[in-house]
């Protein structure tokens, strides 16, 4: 079966790039593979489902351009496809002096970004938010959430419609790439399958690296999965607050700490932590796969960071197996919540890419070859950037198949 365009991986980024793939090209043929038996099971379907302005990210950077454009072509599509989005506006709260130091400076990286901002001091922030405490907070208020699994189905839906082939429950086993195209060896359900593309490109996320090894691409790095665990708040807290309230990151993370977040239905959840994981789909409370740790173990990256955020990882852990430890760092900002308000929620698992080195891959990574190209680290705010980041896919490939 051949096509001039195969993309591998169902979440919101493989979606976005299919759809446009196929309205750039509506007289080729592209296929849409995913593994799972819906779309959106992975990363996208494991977040807090915000759609972020692009307040974190260094100007110029990919992170703060796509996101930036990516927040607005997320509200108009959903505006186009009824999908409900609430824009309740983000409050990003300094508790202590250090962190305060630290918001200024965010807020001057936000002013850069030209997002839309306002920096308040502690009056302000009470007046806004009663059950907040903090010494001031930078407001952004374009800030939104929205159901990210719906979306990637509405995007998939438009792929379809406009002639784009889609298979689920298929399984990508081989990869061999020559310079006709790359062969593409599957199995669904027990059955084999071999397509071929004129072009391939790979959105699989925490299989991001095992894809490029399975065509022989040469890579310097590996996904590390790092799982979030989340908390739902009791309803009686559902008016607790009316935005979104983030701690003033640490600037040394990758992570932006635990949060609140107004979610599309009126819940508020806390999270995410950021704890190893052991095992790149888990999503169980407990999760540990042989493969996924021997990788990892083998992997001098992973020992390389672990050291050097060895303190920040051993608190992380003692606090996702210690619930007290968890509600300290949302009592910070938000005193009243109790222990018992934290009621269980799905986790997610970030895929984070580590080089060799240690280093933590902060910005997109892309892998190319003559006819394919890999996503191979697409972290926060792919989910928000994913329109920006397939029409880059699409740029990227500068040479489509020839009618």
């Amino acid at each position: 079966m051949a096509y001039d365009f195969v993309v591998v991986g169902g979440g919101i980024v493989g979606v976005a790039t299919a759809w446009q793939l196929q309205q750039r090209y509506s007289n080729k043929r592209t296929l849409l593979i995913e593994k799972e038996p819906a779309l959106a099971q992975h990363q996208t379907g494991h977040n807090s489902g915000v759609i972020h302005a692009g307040v974190y990210y260094p100007p110029g950077s990919l992170k703060a351009d796509f996101c930036k454009r990516g927040a607005a072509a997320t509200k108009a599509f959903c505006e186009q496809e009824g999908i409900p989005y609430k824009q309740c506006g983000k409050l990003i709260v300094a508790t202590t002096e250090t962190e305060l130091a630290r918001m200024h400076d965010l807020y001057q990286r936000c002013l850069l970004n030209e997002i839309e901002c306002e920096c308040w001091d502690a009056q302000q922030l009470a007046s806004a938010e009663p059950n907040v405490r903090g010494l001031g907070a930078i407001y952004v208020k374009a800030t939104s959430v929205v159901d990210y699994a719906q979306v990637t189905e509405k995007m998939a839906g438009r792929f379809v419609a406009a002639g784009g082939h889609l298979v689920l429950n298929t399984q990508v086993t081989k990869l061999h790439e020559d310079h006709d195209g790359v062969v593409i060896d599957t199995q669904s359900q027990g059955e084999s399958h071999r397509y071929h593309a004129e072009f391939l490109v790979v959105c699989a996320g925490l299989m991001a690296d095992r894809m490029a090894k399975l065509q022989g691409l040469a890579t310097s790095f590996q996904i590390i999965p790092y799982r979030g665990e989340y908390y739902q708040l009791a309803k009686k807290h559902r008016e607790l607050v009316s935005h979104l309230i983030y701690p003033v990151p640490d600037p040394d993370l990758p992570f932006l700490g635990v949060h609140v977040t107004r979610m599309v239905d009126g819940g508020l959840t806390v999270g995410p932590n950021a704890v190893q994981g052991w095992k790149r789909e888990g999503y169980a409370t407990y999760n540990f796969s042989w493969r996924d740790t021997l990788d990892m173990l083998r992997f001098r990256g992973f020992w390389r960071v672990t050291a050097a955020n060895l303190r920040t990882g051993i608190k992380e852990w003692w606090n996702a197996h210690y619930k007290p430890g968890y509600l300290k760092q949302v009592r910070k900002y938000c005193p009243s919540i109790q222990l018992d308000d934290l009621h269980p929620y799905p986790a997610g698992i970030r895929a984070q890419a580590v080089l060799n080195s240690g280093e933590l891959v902060g910005d997109f990574l892309f892998v190319r070859s003559a006819r394919s190209l890999h996503v191979c680290n697409a972290p926060s705010p792919a989910a928000t950037s994913a329109m920006p980041i397939a029409e880059h896919i699409c740029q990227t490939i500068s040479t489509p198949p020839s009618d």
